[in-house]
């Protein structure tokens, strides 16, 4: 049973921060440097300080980015750029965008929940994650004691009684409104209400709920909830660190768009490259078309999404200008390819073909090898990573279609996982609009 709390959220004072817009940032795992450098230069309170401080060559144990993360957090709290929340509540957010010409709105609740092992099956992962995201964001916790960004969850509306119980706040002003001028807009309302909040903890508890994205910020939770009951004298169940913060999101919300992760490699040796061609006829049926011509991407397109019970996939960079739309002949050609101790729904994958049967069997990559020669990258923007290989900054690039909801529903149900970095839900959720101290 999922136990949903509302909780005493910390949030900027607009009046002495100016425009929300430019202290909010992205979360720590898409902030590159040179993103880190401007969005220092956007704002002197901007959350980035924060969510990731830049890392210094002269860093030691004593000051580093975690611990400067930590005195700036106290900082803006004692100088009221950040405030906390009078009354706990659960928090209403309305996320809009626009993706390929097209308007969204991502609703979202934020609450705290509480911190569940994964083999109870309350909170459900549904990919694999890497162990250097969360050595970060655990030493960040332990700096901080708080949440600074919510890990992104997934819930079914039985009966559409949530979406009802949200809608009947709209009219409600919100706490927080902005606009990033490229296209998104935020808007959060603050649920104080006990009676709206107890029927939307009750309609969420008895269902389990699926991570979407943050699995390492859940995994070092349930670390750090280890750590800190090992720690501490009082061993009461309702210490802030048996619980994280959460956005729920309904499964069928009209907002929640899913990108794949298209697979980029480089560091093959020319033989390696000109030997694939001919070891794919077994496994697919294999169509090459001119990457020029008229209407091909179109074409790309459709045939990634003309069938979902079919494992399509694109391949660019064997030859120049080609592209090769492959299509699965038999999964029982791939079948003894694919590690035996997963589900037959992972095993039905388009990534977990490409990773296991194609860059792994045909290729001899591993993820598990660690080759500084050979490696693999991953990109959810198609074009982006065409223009790598034509830029030769990779060589081949393998094109997926999106996992749809109810795949990632029911590979988690099953105890599964998909490989890592399959499913990116976009936009990402910034950090910086409200967060959790582990009160």
């Amino acid at each position: 049973m999922a136990d949903i709390r509302p909780f005493r959220g910390v949030r900027y004072d607009r009046s002495l921060v100016g425009d929300p817009a430019t202290v909010i940032c992205p979360p720590y795992d898409i902030i590159n440097p040179q993103m880190q450098s401007e969005l220092y230069q956007e704002s002197e309170y901007n959350f980035v300080r924060v969510e990731f401080n830049r890392e210094l060559p002269e860093d030691t144990d004593r000051d580093n980015r975690y611990t400067r993360a930590a005195a700036t957090l106290e900082q803006w709290l004692k100088q009221g750029i950040l405030k906390i929340d009078k009354a706990p509540a659960i928090y209403l957010h309305d996320h809009c965008f626009t993706h390929q010409g097209k308007e969204y709105r991502r609703r979202g609740i934020i609450a705290r929940v509480r911190l569940e092992k994964w083999d109870k099956m309350v909170v459900r992962p549904h990919e694999n994650t890497m162990s250097r995201p969360k050595s970060d964001r655990l030493s960040l916790l332990w700096a901080l004691q708080a949440n600074t960004s919510p890990v992104f969850a997934l819930y079914e509306d039985r009966g559409k009684q949530i979406s009802t119980l949200l809608a009947a706040r709209e009219q409600d002003k919100p706490v927080i409104s902005l606009d990033t001028g490229d296209g998104e807009k935020h808007e959060v309302r603050a649920i104080t209400g006990a009676e709206t909040i107890n029927q939307l903890c009750s309609a969420l508890a008895n269902q389990p709920l699926y991570v979407a994205d943050g699995h390492h910020r859940y995994e070092s939770a349930l670390t750090y909830q280890q750590e800190r009951s090992v720690s501490s004298a009082v061993k009461s169940a309702d210490e802030g660190y048996n619980f994280v913060m959460m956005t729920l999101v309904d499964l069928a919300d009209p907002g929640l768009v899913i990108l794949p992760f298209h697979r980029l490699v480089r560091g093959l040796s020319w033989p390696t490259i000109e030997g694939l061609l001919p070891k794919l006829p077994p496994f697919f049926e294999i169509k090459e078309l001119s990457s020029g011509a008229p209407g091909a991407w179109q074409q790309v397109d459709d045939f990634l999404s003309e069938r979902e019970d079919q494992v399509r996939l694109v391949l660019f960079g064997l030859l120049k200008k080609s592209l090769f739309l492959l299509k699965l002949r038999d999964f029982n050609t791939t079948s003894p390819m694919m590690p035996q101790f997963h589900s037959g729904i992972y095993r039905r994958l388009s990534v977990s073909i490409v990773d296991h049967v194609i860059l792994e069997g045909l290729l001899g990559m591993s993820h598990e090898r660690g080759d500084k020669e050979m490696s693999v990258d991953y990109i959810s923007d198609r074009q982006d990573a065409v223009n790598k290989v034509l830029n030769q900054e990779y060589q081949l690039a393998f094109l997926l279609s999106p996992v749809k909801a109810r795949v990632i529903k029911d590979i988690a149900d099953t105890g599964d996982r998909m490989p890592r970095k399959t499913t990116c839900f976009y936009p990402k959720m910034p950090s910086g609009l409200v967060f959790y101290r582990l009160e």
